[in-house]
């Protein structure tokens, strides 16, 4: 299904342009170059158990083949202050990063003094090394462990900690199946001041059982009504399914409701080769739409 002509200019921008994620355990440079344009955004999962050496190479692998690669920091895998700092300096001088995206990990119990990945800015290691642009999960339907209140107070002190430094943070939102929870959240943090811009994170083209899975697995909760929805509607047991109703639910919203969004990250469940080409499926449709609205307001250059 192609949506192209409901994006408007400034989101079809931002998909464009939008970061893509590849497993720290995986060899997906090819794949990566087939489907994906050099200077994107490339972040690189920390899995349990994961050698953080073995992901700056990885990293800087990336950033040979042209692309930007983003760490993952999971900040209850890291053994010790001096394993982050040497994470933070490889990542620095090997892989020329400038931008992580901090987690507290899938462990509940932490290898070493990080709890949280709060606990990781306040080491002071992010600053000493560099880091120009640090990015945080964002849950809108729910965070797994804290209560909506404890969640909003935790981006609260994120976006007072970007402050101080003088780092750019920003929040990644995990993936929803329609847009209603992402408005609404967007809203809560407006009324509570938290000003972070917001990157909102798309389930990449798979089937519904492999979403279900990814969704179970990652907590997501009442969207998930809305992918059962699509396969009743469209009989659509084996055929992909891709964020094509959260886009449009986004594209639909009024402008001021959509402001915060600073951008969109892939997670390619279906892999790399069907989330480049549900991409490629915005790269002309937006500017004909711009250019039929330029016509129409006699503003067509000749």
């Amino acid at each position: 299904m192609t949506i192209s002509k409901h994006v408007s200019p400034r989101l079809a921008d931002m998909l464009l342009s939008a970061s893509v994620e590849v497993s720290s355990r995986g060899h997906q440079l090819t794949e990566l170059r087939n489907n994906f344009a050099p200077g994107t955004d490339v972040t690189i999962t920390f899995l349990p158990g994961d050698n953080y050496r073995r992901n700056v190479e990885t990293a800087a692998m990336l950033r040979r083949a042209g692309f930007n690669p983003v760490l993952h920091i999971a900040a209850r895998e890291m053994k010790s202050q001096e394993a982050l700092d040497d994470f933070l300096a490889r990542a620095r001088g090997e892989a020329g990063v400038t931008r992580i995206l901090l987690i507290a990990g899938d462990v509940a119990t932490a290898r070493g003094p990080f709890k949280s990945a709060l606990d990781v800015c306040a080491s002071g290691l992010i600053e000493a090394h560099g880091i120009a642009s640090v990015s945080v999960a964002g849950h809108p339907e729910g965070h797994p462990f804290l209560k909506p209140p404890d969640a909003q107070k935790a981006l609260g002190g994120w976006r007072d900690w970007g402050r101080q430094t003088g780092t750019r943070v920003d929040v990644v939102t995990q993936f929803c199946f329609e847009s209603a929870p992402i408005l609404q959240w967007i809203a809560e943090l407006d009324r509570a001041a938290i000003d972070l811009p917001v990157v909102v994170g798309l389930a990449g083209p798979a089937t519904p059982a492999t979403l279900t899975k990814f969704a179970l697995r990652c907590g997501i909760g009442n969207s998930m009504r809305a992918l059962r929805a699509q396969i009743g509607r469209f009989g659509r047991l084996l055929t992909d399914t891709g964020p094509d109703e959260v886009v449009r639910g986004l594209c639909d919203a009024p402008a001021a409701a959509t402001a915060p969004i600073a951008g969109f990250h892939l997670f390619p469940f279906g892999g790399l080769r069907k989330a480049g080409d549900w991409l490629r499926h915005y790269e002309s449709g937006p500017r004909d739409v711009e250019r039929a609205a330029m016509s129409g307001a006699g503003l067509q250059n000749p």
